[in-house]
């Protein structure tokens, strides 16, 4: 593996994922020179106990950081564009949370940006990067499933299930006008488009909002935390969850939904897909197996062995058969394969990870979304 011990890293955001950042980039052996926080005593408590040796005092202050290569962006939806746009213009590498931004308008800029730059600009959509996904990216493009008929799955959660539950990804103004969709569904819509190689063409889409009023907390609630102390009420106008079918440009179909509300179902994602020769699915709650449909032998179980996997999930995979790779790994797998690109000085054609391009695809399937939702009839990708 590359050493990675010079090149300099800051996280802006100091929350669950950003926590997550910073122990991945340490695994690989990058530097991480410092935090920024939502306020300056917020970054210097949370740099404290992260035991991050910086708190900048605002994003000036951290662009100045000669010392600082790339900077990773996990704040709230709505500072992505204007901080990422500084990133840039600073000349520094980004890789930032997903949704890269809050409309396709802000997505389609920040591309023209990221490609004028000639930075190593990359979204975090880390999933991409369990192996036994790569392993089916692998399959699909060596023909083993045939010709992509029909893609079915879900995204659940239910760190959202309670009136009193709440994040700042309920406001429309910190998250977007979509929730459900925005935060967990681009995902789902990220990994089958990037295993499938299909692009979706068209959207018919129904939300729901189950809580219209919340109870929010006077103070800041951490990402999958409970909130606690005194609350006010406060209405809601984002989807808690979503219905979508989906026509992709080759004919084929899906069926997707996506919730926040689903009691029991703390991180369920799962993908099923049907191909002319056989069919694949994975759920990440069981992210070590691999399952394998035929219509004229034995269905099949692939566990993640790299002496059994082909060339693309070999690559991804870090720990031996038998030991459990997860969440945490598949922010090291994504975080090592941009890196390398950085190091070798950018995006190789065999680099697997998210572009802005794709980010950008994502805000536009958000945009046809809400429209289809708004006006209930099918609405084109193209048309947003």
């Amino acid at each position: 593996m590359t050493n990675f011990t010079k090149i300099g890293a800051a996280v802006i955001g100091t929350g669950f994922i950003g926590g997550v950042h910073i122990q991945a980039l340490r695994r690989l052996g990058v530097d991480v020179r410092g935090v920024l926080g939502s306020s300056p005593d917020r970054g210097e408590e949370r740099a404290a106990a992260l035991g991050v040796p910086k708190a900048y005092a605002s994003l000036d202050d951290l662009l100045a950081d000669d010392s600082v290569d790339v900077v990773h962006v996990t704040s709230p939806n709505h500072a992505h564009y204007p901080q990422v746009k500084a990133i840039l213009d600073a000349g520094k590498h980004v890789v930032c949370e997903k949704p890269l931004a809050m409309t396709s308008q802000q997505s389609a800029e920040m591309v023209e940006l990221a490609k004028a730059s000639g930075k190593v600009a990359a979204v975090c959509y880390n999933i991409r990067f369990y192996a036994l996904n790569q392993q089916a990216h692998g399959m699909v493009q060596a023909d083993d499933l045939g010709d992509i008929r029909f893609v079915t799955g879900h995204y659940h959660q239910d760190w959202l299930a309670k009136e009193t539950d709440w994040n700042w990804r309920l406001e429309s103004a910190m998250g977007g006008e979509l929730r459900s969709v925005g935060d967990i569904g681009t995902h789902w819509v990220d990994l089958t488009s990037f295993i499938t190689g299909l692009k979706v063409e068209a959207v018919f889409a129904e939300l729901s909002t189950f809580f219209p009023e919340r109870q929010k907390p006077i103070g800041p609630v951490e990402t999958f935390s409970s909130a606690a102390g005194k609350t006010e009420t406060a209405k809601v106008d984002t989807d808690d969850a979503a219905m979508i079918m989906i026509r992709y440009a080759n004919g084929a179909r899906g069926v997707m939904s996506t919730s926040q509300v689903n009691m029991g179902r703390k991180n369920s994602l799962q993908w099923d897909i049907a191909g002319s020769k056989a069919s694949a699915a994975w759920d990440n709650e069981t992210p070590e197996h691999l399952f394998i449909g035929h219509r004229d032998q034995p269905n099949q179980t692939l566990m993640r062995d790299f002496s059994l996997m082909n060339a693309t999930g070999t690559a991804a995979a870090a720990l031996p058969p038998g030991h459990v790779e997860g969440f945490a790994d598949s922010f090291f797998g994504l975080f090592r394969a941009v890196y390398s690109d950085l190091a070798a000085g950018g995006r190789q054609s065999d680099s697997t990870w998210a572009t802005f391009e794709d980010g950008h695809y994502e805000m536009q399937f958000c945009d046809a979304v809400l429209r289809s939702a708004r006006e209930g009839r099918w609405v084109n990708l193209s048309d947003v």
